[in-house]
């Protein structure tokens, strides 16, 4: 149910960080689950598209730049909850939440 291309930005963005542990704090998310947390409707979670994730003591800001410069499409920046939205959308789009 994952999407292979999040699986390749996701393990390029643990090696652009010196191949530190990136934690994923949801992946691949049912409707009755995405609903449950306040997903929205049309969430890439959904799809399998979409991850939170955290890098150990790298701020929200640092793990930002990285996604960016591994590619990702979708960028939410989550610094008051400690994460990263980030997806493979197929276009750019940023936020901050």
């Amino acid at each position: 149910m994952v999407h292979p291309e999040l699986v390749r930005k996701l393990e390029a963005l643990r090696y652009a960080l010196g191949a530190k542990p990136v934690n994923i704090t949801s992946g691949y998310r049912c409707a009755s689950h995405n609903k449950a947390c306040g997903g929205v409707e049309n969430s890439y979670h959904l799809f399998g598209m979409a991850a939170d994730i955290f890098a150990g003591k790298v701020s929200t800001r640092e793990l930002v730049k990285v996604a960016e410069s591994v590619g990702f499409d979708g960028i939410g920046i989550y610094s008051a909850q400690g994460f990263v939205h980030v997806d493979v959308r197929g276009y750019q789009a940023r936020w901050e939440g």
